[in-house]
């Protein structure tokens, strides 16, 4: 039997009171075989329905009892037809007793496997749970539902509840439901139970876990701590993000009748050289190289593992620090968990007492991790503490790698106090945008957050297998609309909207919205206005530059400074936020620009343009808080003039008053006011 394989049965409750969530557990019960279909296409899946009203199931006929519950699948290995049978449930009629399908449900499981496929077999309980319960031939529904949980313990089953309650109907009996809830819990506590309340459909969704992924060690060995000081641990993947499945390639060379055609498309390469087009070079004959400038390096096999890096595999402490040093954000990767080796007892004190101590005292622990043996790189990573608050699950640790200084990306943006006092916003602006972001709060307090994230899917994934199902039927089949519970997820609250338009109205009315005119140009109307038309450059005429030609380059992407408009290309440079890198980018580019614009200018022609592209490099350093940048820069300018004996350009600097950028314009300025002042007064040395 593979390792891996399940055995499900679903015990869907169909009764009056879970019509209008019906349609709903049918799009997750169809999405859990769906996702089965193409991730475990082995395993089992059988369908109970409680609350019909008719009767069909083993128990029935064998001992009596058992109404109005229906055994729509037998337990077999998942195929087309069990989606389509759980795609259109039918409506029951009278209440349902969920004792009497797990009951069912647990038959069914016992005669299938007996005494086998011990861990693998598990219950699935979709209810609200707010139909009573019958009264048992004997003894109280508390030890019935105690007798039950043992059995289930014997047969290595595992159960998962699933109640879905909503806002609740005037016919909804609260101690009825209470009852239900207690005997549910008693479930929770005998064995592995897992019950699990959702308000709506958008929940429900991600309450049924559709995927269950076997944990696997990832290391297996000892936690130093100190060369005297070892607890032996293992270590498990707690997140992974999920991906869309691996397409691969399909043949349909294969001949239909063959039913062992496997339809494998198999890719081979050939390397040949370049000097002998016909002539195959053998893998022995072949070496990687890697550029070097305009050479290539050939570096061999042999020499490639003398430089590589070989770690030893192992965990060691570097020590520990208050956990407000390593901040939230600087997690990298998916999380791991440390626990104490299976069965040692010294191992699970050990790390409890370090996680509770850990804890107590507001520390993380630093460590540096090689999982295995010929790992090319070393891990840095933190522990936090995580205490268990249930006496049969041991304390644990959390880890999550730490980035190293090349990984840090420091993403600068400006301050809104360096723009001019004009278009900064009032208390009023501030005031609506302030209630604008309160009312769009998923988490407003004292209520409880809107999409929690345990229990909401990831939408593409969902639309994915769903259009996948659909495509398995229809191969012409289009790209159905979202569905309804998938734009809860995606899009807006109408209703939230709604209740609130009087917040957003007031936002709208504090902003004045302007059409931007530079966005409405194309680039073959932008081409017309540079070289004129067709009409015009047959009269012999020659056109004038449209005066707002350089703004429509917000348009097109401009990757450098040119010739004939350098304040607008910069100014595009800096505008583009596709890479932190563009900034440097255009600052290097206008400081040459300024450069070639000086040393090129006969008797002073390019004083003026040389003088505006430095008063734009001036604002945007100020802009982006890179004083620096532009003063060091300045200060060499400066000498550089008095080097050439460039007076006529030093008078006009001195004209326009383009001075260092003090600390009042930027904060991170280390030049004062008195310093910008003086710096153009300087006494220039005579000739």
């Amino acid at each position: 039997m593979a390792r891996n394989k399940e055995a499900l049965v679903l015990l869907l409750d169909v009764g009056p009171s879970m019509h209008s969530v019906i349609p709903e557990i049918e799009k997750v019960c169809s999405m859990l075989v769906e996702k089965k279909l193409i991730f475990t296409k082995y395993d089992e899946v059988g369908v109970v329905l409680f609350g019909t009203e008719d009767t069909d199931n083993e128990l029935t006929e064998e001992v009596g009892g058992y109404q109005h519950v229906v055994v729509l699948k037998n337990i077999k290995v998942v195929e087309g037809d069990i989606v389509e049978a759980l795609q259109q449930l039918p409506r029951g009629a009278t209440h349902g007793d969920f004792l009497d399908a797990i009951i069912v449900g647990m038959d069914m499981l016992i005669k299938k496997f007996g005494e086998t496929n011990k861990g693998k077999k598990r219950l699935c309980l979709i209810t609200n749970a707010q139909c009573p319960i019958k009264e048992p031939f004997e003894g109280t529904k508390e030890e019935q539902v105690t007798t039950i949980a043992k059995q289930m313990i014997v047969h290595g089953m595992r159960m998962e509840s699933i109640i879905l309650r909503g806002k609740l109907s005037q016919d909804a009996n609260k101690k009825i439901m209470d009852e239900n809830d207690q005997l549910l819990r008693i479930f929770s506590t005998e064995t592995s139970a897992r019950s699990t309340y959702v308000e709506n459909p958008v929940s429900l969704l991600g309450a049924l876990r559709t995927r269950n992924i076997t944990p696997s060690t990832i290391f297996k060995g000892d936690l130093e701590l100190s060369p005297k000081l070892r607890i032996k641990v293992l270590v498990y993947k707690k997140t992974a993000e999920e991906k869309f499945p691996t397409l691969k390639k399909f043949s349909d060379k294969a001949a239909s009748t063959d039913k062992f055609a496997t339809h494998e498309v198999k890719v081979d390469y050939e390397y040949k050289s370049s000097q002998e087009p016909d002539k195959v070079v053998p893998p022995d004959q072949r070496i990687k190289g890697y550029r070097y400038g305009p050479q290539i390096v050939p570096i061999s096999q042999a020499e490639w593992d003398a430089v590589k890096f070989k770690p030893e595999k192992g965990l060691k402490l570097l020590g520990f620090t208050d956990s407000s040093n390593v901040l939230r954000h600087q997690y990298m990767k998916d999380v791991n968990v440390f626990v104490a080796e299976t069965g040692n007892t010294k191992a699970t004190l050990a790390l409890s007492s370090l996680a509770r101590a850990m804890k107590e005292m507001n520390k993380v622990a630093i460590l540096r991790c090689v999982w295995r043996h010929g790992q090319a790189n070393v891990v840095i990573g933190v522990l936090t503490p995580n205490l268990s608050d249930k006496e049969n699950i041991p304390d644990s640790l959390y880890f999550n790698v730490l980035p190293f200084a090349e990984d840090v990306r420091e993403f600068q943006f400006p301050s809104f106090s360096n723009f001019p006092a004009p278009i900064q916003p009032n208390e009023q602006q501030l005031e609506a945008a302030a209630n604008l972001v309160k009312m769009l709060d998923l988490a407003p307090q004292g209520k409880e957050e809107v999409l929690l994230p345990d229990f909401t899917p990831n939408p593409v994934l969902e639309r994915f297998y769903r259009y996948l199902e659909l495509k398995s039927k229809h191969a012409d089949a289009a790209v159905p609309p979202l569905d309804d519970t998938l734009k809860k997820i995606t899009e807006p609250d109408d209703e939230l909207l709604q209740q609130n338009k009087s917040v957003i109205e007031k936002f709208r009315r504090s902003f004045e919205l302007k059409e931007n005119p530079r966005h409405k140009k194309s680039r073959r109307l932008l081409r017309e206005e540079r070289y004129g038309s067709s009409e015009e450059n047959s009269k012999g005429e020659i056109p004038a530059l449209a005066s707002n030609l350089i703004e429509d380059k917000s348009n097109v992407e401009v990757d450098n400074i040119g010739d004939l408009t350098p304040v607008q290309d910069f100014e595009a440079m800096f505008a583009r936020r596709d890479n932190p890198d563009w900034v440097v980018k255009a600052i290097d580019a206008m400081k040459n620009k300024i450069h070639d614009l000086i040393e090129d200018s006969h008797e002073g022609d390019n004083n003026s343009k040389a003088l505006e592209c430095l008063a734009a490099l001036r604002k945007g350093c100020i802009n982006e808080q890179e004083p620096k940048q532009f003063n060091n820069f300045l200060r060499d300018l400066w000498s550089f003039c008095q080097e050439k004996n460039l007076h006529g350009f030093c008078d006009s600097l001195s004209s326009k008053g383009i001075t260092l950028i003090p600390k009042s314009e930027a904060a991170d300025s280390e030049v004062t006011e008195d310093e910008a002042r003086s710096f153009l007064v300087k006494s220039q040395p005579k000739v």
